[in-house]
């Protein structure tokens, strides 16, 4: 018999509980290997035929499984997906010039992009350009901003877990009103998460990055600004007030303390190794460029400037190796990307001659817009444990909070 850990022990499984657990097992499988015949699912989650059977037939009731077509090859075997229009999510990266969306569905792919710009201070009215930039996109599919299950975004700075404000990003005018997240999801009829934007990227790095195999690392993203996500067990670490990682702040040995952070916005640490940084040391190399990329990318460019800039590296992370201990360290961001392999051998040299334990160094490794991923992964989380999680449970009778806490609609394929 099936048992289920207890306070005391052990006790014998619920069947309500165990077909919701095989329920959701089921289910991830075939998000992650797509459409699986009734006995390959009895194979990879060690139910019977007759189990798993009633396993799918459960789900295609509920609208999450559909039938796909029989096998082309050997005895055919009807096989199963994960329902595509089961539910949809959002995901949008903030910055100050524009919004990026990507609408994905509930299998994680991605069924519409759209970039919405907010030049000058059009940015600071956050609720309408969120709305505005939502809806343009969901069109693209023949949807509402509504009818997506789950929305996260992406913005720079922190978010205070206590009162839900933005903070750092003095940069982002309009994002600071206290009460900003509750106005979006009542503008866009869903409720919104906010996250830091190199939280996310470090979401992304953790589901399909370099950092796949890895539940302990710090992600350091150098771009125009500098930040640093912290992930532990697994799972993010955002610290008291939202603000762990804000490490563009770090106070950095060698050079001025830049008091006032909080009118400046300025850190010793991004004072040395962001974008504007970067340009600053190649003039002094007399590398022309406009660019932090086309500096470091240069064909030209000095070794010297490498090796300056993985000092400055090195001196900031000492800090971070110092005080976190993590196992893996991942570049991200502009700045990181274009340095490449170059600059991530001279960070890692450097580093070695400062810190007692040897973190693991490595370049990310995810393609495209890694905010815009880490945000559509956080958000397919969120939805998976509500669609999957809330209509099992209507079948299993177990007890959860109510699936109409956030609307939604099931779409056919």
């Amino acid at each position: 018999m099936i048992t289920i850990p207890g306070p005391g022990g052990s006790v014998p499984g619920q069947p309500a509980l165990l077909r919701a657990i095989n329920d959701r097992a089921a289910l991830e499988l075939l998000i992650a290997y797509g459409p699986l015949s009734r006995s390959q699912i009895g194979r990879l989650t060690g139910l019977s035929k007759p189990t798993a059977s009633q396993l799918l037939a459960r789900l295609e009731d509920a609208g999450l499984v559909i039938p796909v077509g029989p096998r082309t090859s050997g005895r055919t075997a009807q096989l199963y997906e994960v329902n595509p229009g089961a539910a949809y999510v959002g995901a949008l990266d903030v910055t100050a010039s524009r919004i990026e969306i990507a609408i994905a569905d509930i299998t994680g792919r991605v069924v519409a992009q759209h970039t919405h710009r907010t030049p000058g201070r059009a940015g600071a009215q956050a609720v309408p350009a969120v709305s505005a930039a939502l809806t343009a996109t969901t069109e693209i599919v023949e949807l509402d901003p509504a009818d997506l299950t789950s929305v996260v975004i992406g913005t720079p700075g922190a978010v205070n877990p206590q009162t839900g404000q933005l903070g750092y990003a003095h940069h982002l005018p309009g994002w600071h009103k206290p009460g900003l997240v509750e106005e979006i999801g009542a503008a866009i009829g869903v409720p919104a998460e906010l996250e830091n934007d190199v939280n996310l990227a470090a979401l992304a790095e953790r589901a399909h990055g370099t950092a796949v195999d890895d539940a302990d690392f710090v992600h350091l993203w150098v771009d125009e600004g500098v930040g640093m996500a912290i992930v532990v067990g697994g799972r993010l670490y955002r610290g008291a007030t939202g603000g762990a990682g804000e490490v563009a702040y770090l106070p950095v040995a060698g050079q001025p303390l830049p008091y006032r952070l909080g009118h400046s916005g300025r850190g010793a640490f991004q004072s040395m190794v962001a974008a504007p940084a970067v340009l600053a040391l190649a003039r002094q190399h007399r590398v022309r460029a406009s660019t932090a990329e086309s500096a470091l990318c240069a064909a030209g460019t000095p070794d010297e400037l490498f090796d300056e800039l993985g000092r400055r590296f090195a001196a900031g992370l000492a800090a971070i190796v110092a005080t976190v201990d993590p196992a893996l360290i991942v570049l991200s961001g502009e700045v990181s990307r274009a340095g490449g392999e170059r600059l991530r051998q001279r960070v890692a040299a450097h580093l070695d001659e400062l810190t007692i334990p040897k973190p693991a160094l490595r370049l990310s490794t995810v393609a495209g817009n890694p905010v815009l991923a880490g945000a559509t992964v956080a958000a397919l989380e969120q939805a998976r444990d509500l669609v999957f999680g809330s209509t099992v449970a209507e079948s299993s009778a177990i007890s959860r909070p109510p699936a109409t806490a956030i609307p939604r609609k099931v779409h056919p394929r």
